[in-house]
């Protein structure tokens, strides 16, 4: 099938809008979300999330705006007119109009988890609502969105139909195609990591896969249904969690043993195929979630999940075990506890990266807190107001005074070779969750 595709990217967060920049070098794209404050950033070619290169955004932006000028003679009529017309180049929008002459469909919100730890579907139905409303015969609705298998045509197809009053595989088509973007990775970025694609019948997986073969230099994988490919990114994130977890577990009884796990680690790496992961927090927007669609899936089925679950089990609580820890070892250099002051280096849930979703370092600030302690954190790579309004935690601007602990919670490049000696007290106790720091000079870690 010859695809004439006219794109729309819906969700512009950390795998939306490298997706739109990328496509936007040979489609016609408009990134389309509902938050107008995120949408206004990008046409100013601000990126919060450091995802897109700064000098990339603004280029493609001009880009468009001098293809829309010359095309329409104006300017101001082209800004205010539909932007996907018989051009080429990147757009952002908050605007349903301006997505309406789109054919392909490309949806990537957020798939959380609620208090529960159950799926929230609610961003993919909303996204799937929207797009619906504006959906033409002949049209595909690609979804990115990280689902437990059978999500895409059991949860999603049918809210398209209902609003768009089209038949599936008859008037529209679907398909799937995991994200695999890794926040902060400038290294493995979109176009380098290989993708799984799939669709709904085999021409449009043909179409589809053709689709991202344009823009993926690492290449594509078919995959035989939409359901496969779910279930193939599901697997990925659990089975990362699982291994991290297993280390976790090992550290907790070292800690018992008085052995230090990454000594263990070095010395069991020895062998060619020991697979070394590391203990650590497992949070994020992927390996702290995707296990919970996964098991949700099962279990709604009647199968309940041991490994994956018992995996999840020890990850969220390692917060707790790191808090637990450093008030033992405060103890022992003869901390009263409460009311001192603890320092908190990180809020990210990785390194070099602004991306606080789902931080389990917030378990570490919540159980102290519990223990009477005083506790900050410094981030110098997160959004302060994010990290208000979300976590209501209000982050220092600099280290200005001296600490009972210290927590190093993220290894930020800025954190790897901090001299800690002006924060530190006659009797600190310092705790590297990371295993970055000169190890004559803490106290623990994991």
């Amino acid at each position: 099938m010859n695809y004439n595709h006219r794109i729309a990217v819906i969700g512009l967060g950390y795998v939306g809008l490298p997706l739109a920049l990328e496509f936007s070098k040979k489609y016609q794209v408009v990134g389309f979300d509902i938050n107008e404050e995120r949408v206004k950033e990008l046409n100013n070619g601000v990126d919060r999330t450091m995802e897109a290169d700064p000098y990339e955004l603004m280029e493609s932006l001009s880009n468009s705006r001098k293809a829309q000028s010359n095309f329409y003679g104006d300017t101001d009529a082209a800004m205010n007119s539909s932007v996907l017309t018989e051009l080429e180049g990147l757009s952002f929008s908050s605007n349903l109009d301006d997505i309406r002459d789109a054919n392909t469909y490309i949806i990537t919100v957020p798939t959380p988890i609620d208090s529960f730890k159950k799926p929230d579907l609610t961003p993919l139905i909303k996204a799937s609502e929207i797009v619906g409303t504006v959906l033409q015969k002949g049209d595909i609705v690609i979804y990115e969105s990280t689902v437990y298998p059978g999500c895409t045509e059991e949860d999603c197809v049918p809210v398209l139909q209902q609003m768009s009053g089209m038949q599936y595989n008859i008037d529209f088509f679907c398909g799937y195609s995991p994200e695999r973007i890794n926040p902060g990775d400038k290294v493995n970025t979109l176009t380098k990591i290989k993708k799984v694609t799939s669709g709904s019948n085999p021409e449009i997986a043909s179409v589809i896969n053709d689709l991202y073969s344009s823009i993926i230099t690492a290449g594509t994988h078919r995959a035989p249904s939409i359901k496969v490919a779910e279930a193939s990114k599901a697997i990925e994130n659990a089975q990362r969690d699982i291994n991290i977890s297993f280390m976790n577990e090992l550290s907790l009884i070292f800690d018992r043993m008085n052995i230090d796990t990454n000594d263990v680690i070095e010395a069991a790496s020895t062998k060619w195929n020991f697979l070394k992961y590391k203990p650590g927090l497992v949070g994020g927007h992927c390996i702290g979630v995707d296990p919970y669609y996964l098991a949700h899936k099962a279990e709604s089925l009647g199968y309940h999940p041991e490994v994956i679950l018992s995996g999840r089990r020890v990850n969220d609580h390692m917060g707790q075990f790191v808090a637990g820890k450093v008030i033992k070892l405060m103890i022992k250099k003869n901390h009263k506890i409460k009311g001192e002051k603890v320092l908190i280096l990180g809020i990210t849930f990785k390194e070099n990266c602004p991306d606080i979703r789902n931080t389990r370092v917030v378990d570490i600030y919540d159980e102290l807190k519990e223990f009477g302690l005083q506790v900050d954190i410094y981030d110098p790579w997160a959004n302060k107001q994010q990290v208000k309004r979300e976590y209501r935690i209000d982050l220092l601007e600099s280290i200005e005074d001296r600490y009972d602990a210290i927590i190093l919670a993220v290894a930020h490049n800025e954190f790897i070779n901090l001299d800690l000696a002006f924060m530190k007290k006659e009797n600190t106790v310092v705790f590297d969750t990371k295993a970055i720091v000169n190890r004559e000079i803490v106290d623990g870690r994991l």
